[in-house]
């Protein structure tokens, strides 16, 4: 319902919440009598998944953590007790975050700030959570630079990361969509966030992307 109501946005954010729900499913869920743990989890986590797509279409980092929970959950051993197999399913989503997202993140972040020089005019549009961790990791390495933060209707997000980093220091610009080909002459760098990296290059990412 979160997801409905826009209160969780992002490709990151909407992964990680939905591997907690699957968290707390799994914590709650007894295997029925004459059901086999493994055939009965795997139809429980496909009905979730149905309603998550009636909520709001899956991301591409969404379907990727589906495939794996259900792969682990096939993989169950059958020697397991109920325990043992939710204990093991608990922790193999927990090294999924933590591998697949978290540390990739700061892998991401840490390539990235080493980009920007002292100097720097650099655009981002949208709101991207890793590109902001990006803005702000440089700004704490001391590095001096001013931002543009490019937004588009209908929400805005841009906004909200604006007033983030205004509060954290750093010298930023605003701007809509419609005018970035003005102030694009002064930018020297620019920071994108994505959903995927296609096998062609191509990025899967927010609408408008393609015109900055």
């Amino acid at each position: 319902m979160r997801y409905l109501a826009g209160d969780i946005s992002g490709s990151n954010a909407r992964c990680i919440e939905m591997l907690r729900a699957f968290q707390e499913a799994i914590i709650d869920y007894s295997t029925p009598p004459g059901k086999v743990l493994v055939r009965d989890l795997t139809a429980k986590i496909s009905s979730y998944v149905s309603f998550f797509s009636e909520c709001r279409p899956l991301s591409i980092s969404m379907g990727n953590a589906i495939r794996f929970v259900k792969s682990c959950v096939a993989k169950l051993p059958l020697s397991h007790t109920e325990s043992e197999a939710k204990a093991a399913l608990c922790s193999d989503i927990n090294q999924f975050i933590n591998e697949k997202i978290i540390l990739a993140d700061k892998v991401i972040v840490g390539h990235a700030a080493s980009k920007v020089r002292d100097g720097d005019v650099l655009l981002t549009y949208g709101s991207s959570c890793v590109v902001e961790m990006i803005l702000l990791y440089a700004h704490d390495l001391g590095k001096q630079f001013r931002v543009v933060v490019v937004d588009s209707r209908p929400k805005f997000e841009s906004r909200a990361l604006l007033r983030r980093l205004v509060a954290r220091g750093l010298s930023c610009t605003y701007t809509h969509i419609n005018a970035v080909s003005y102030v694009m002459h002064e930018v020297t760098r620019v920071f994108l966030g994505a959903s995927s990296i296609l096998c062609n290059g191509t990025a899967y990412a927010k609408v408008g992307t393609a015109c900055v």
